[in-house]
């Protein structure tokens, strides 16, 4: 096993919808009847504008030719408070591990890169959803549960 990172860009936007349509399925527990072609070109549409902006990055983990893994970050601006005083945010999605490949540090070393892209912008408010399995990953990092944010679904 000789696993590799590579930094996303336009020409990987196909991977990066297939791996979130995958990631959405399973965390939604979504079948394979349920037509998600809408979501895949707003994915579709959503990557090509934030590799524009750079407003998005992507890392992708293959074993030689083989993906194995995958990750991104959403840089977005809030109003400045006083514990984030430029109102710059970040947010981690999609953290995914082939299943073959899970528990050798693959999503430890994207979540890694990741933060790097966002220390590199200066910013330190960095939120994510974390899944039952992902949950220890995340906490062996250093996150930690929030206790007062709530989310409106209408």
């Amino acid at each position: 096993m000789n696993i590799t990172y590579k930094k996303a860009d336009e020409s990987d936007i196909e991977i990066l919808i297939k791996t979130r349509i995958q990631v959405l399925r399973n965390v939604n527990n979504l079948s394979e009847e349920i037509d998600i072609t809408l979501l895949e070109k707003e994915s579709y549409l959503y990557y090509l504008s934030c590799f524009q902006e750079d407003s998005h990055v992507a890392y992708l983990a293959f074993d030689g030719e083989i993906f194995v893994g995958s990750g991104g970050i959403c840089f977005y601006n809030v109003m400045p408070y006083y514990h984030n005083p430029c109102g710059k945010k970040a947010y981690i999605m999609n953290i995914y591990t082939n299943p073959d490949y899970r528990r050798k540090r693959i999503a430890f070393t994207i979540l890694d890169l990741l933060i790097k892209e966002a220390k590199n912008r200066n910013i330190s408010d960095i939120t994510l959803e974390a899944t039952s399995m992902g949950r220890p990953v995340y906490e062996k990092y250093g996150f930690i549960a929030l206790e007062n944010e709530m989310e409106l679904h209408k």
